[in-house]
């Protein structure tokens, strides 16, 4: 269940929400006169979710690769990371 507080309770009641926010990896939703405005989570939360982003982002590009055949075996793609490096 998604923790919802009003936007006064920023301004109040900081550190609880700090607090909060560190510990639980969640994000803790403020509203403004009744109705949802903002999301407020720790840093290391959103490093955490952004990191699984471009993650996924990296797994669906990979994925579109394979589709598309613009992939090649190991061996011939370690062979030419080789010779590159000889340079």
């Amino acid at each position: 269940m998604p923790t919802i507080r009003p936007s006064a309770d920023l301004r109040n009641n900081y550190n609880e929400i700090s607090e909060m926010c560190h510990k639980h990896p969640e994000p803790i939703f403020i509203t403004k006169n009744g109705k949802g405005d903002l999301a407020v989570m720790s840093v290391e939360t959103y490093e955490m979710l952004n990191s699984r982003f471009e993650l996924y982002t990296l797994l669906s590009e990979g994925l579109r690769d394979v589709a598309e055949n613009k992939v090649q075996p190991l061996d011939e793609a370690m062979s030419e990371i080789k010779e590159a490096l000889k340079l």
